[in-house]
């Protein structure tokens, strides 16, 4: 017995055009630059979203941290539960940000010292607050280099050298993580910047 044969049936899904690859140097993406105080973050970091040849914003931690006043929670004066929060509430500020930046078509850097060992409120909590499509980048010079760098800063964001030491070393643990780490202790900003992009394409090819 033969069954009726009737008009062929539409395809379940429409076919997807093939987009083209992605470039860093003129994608939509949001980096996350990490490095210990005195790597050169936020220079590198305004640089980079300054010489993009697509619009980019330059989000910065510690100024979002800075826009409270009165109040302000220095964690030089000690590290306790309001600076905590603070540095939370900085975090979801920038994150909220960026997020608004990227669905308007606009890139965007932030820096911030992430340590390797705090993964969830580290880097697990900066993807949650841009998203899963976030690109780390690790800024690590020397300790020598950062401590002469640090030495140049002023105000609040002027660590000791102990301090310094400490994250520097804590900011170790992020070789073997498989992010690209870019060792910033002999190149200008230009070249850095230069080294952020070849490792955001990389990342990128990889998706």
């Amino acid at each position: 017995m033969q069954h009726p044969v009737g008009p062929p049936l539409p395809p379940a899904h429409p076919p997807i055009p093939a987009l083209p690859p992605a470039d860093a140097t003129t994608a939509a993406v949001a980096v996350l630059l990490i490095g210990p105080a005195g790597a050169g973050k936020t220079t590198v970091a305004r640089y980079w979203a300054d010489t993009r040849r697509v619009p980019t914003a330059h989000i910065s931690l510690d100024d979002v941290r800075e826009w409270v006043r009165s109040g302000f929670a220095d964690p030089q004066s000690g590290w306790n539960d309001h600076s905590e929060a603070q540095y939370r509430l900085a975090r979801r500020t920038c994150g909220f940000a960026a997020r608004n930046f990227l669905a308007n078509g606009i890139s965007c850097i932030l820096d911030d010292a992430v340590f390797p060992d705090r993964p969830v409120v580290g880097l697990g909590g900066w993807k949650r607050h841009v998203g899963p499509g976030l690109l780390p980048v690790v800024l690590l010079p020397g300790l020598d280099v950062v401590l002469e760098r640090n030495a140049e800063r002023t105000g609040n964001r002027r660590l000791s050298d102990e301090e310094v030491a400490r994250i520097h070393g804590r900011m170790a643990g992020w070789y073997g993580s498989g992010l690209p780490i870019i060792d910033n202790s002999q190149q200008d900003v230009a070249t850095t910047a230069r080294l952020i992009d070849e490792a955001v394409a990389r990342t990128l090819a990889g998706w």
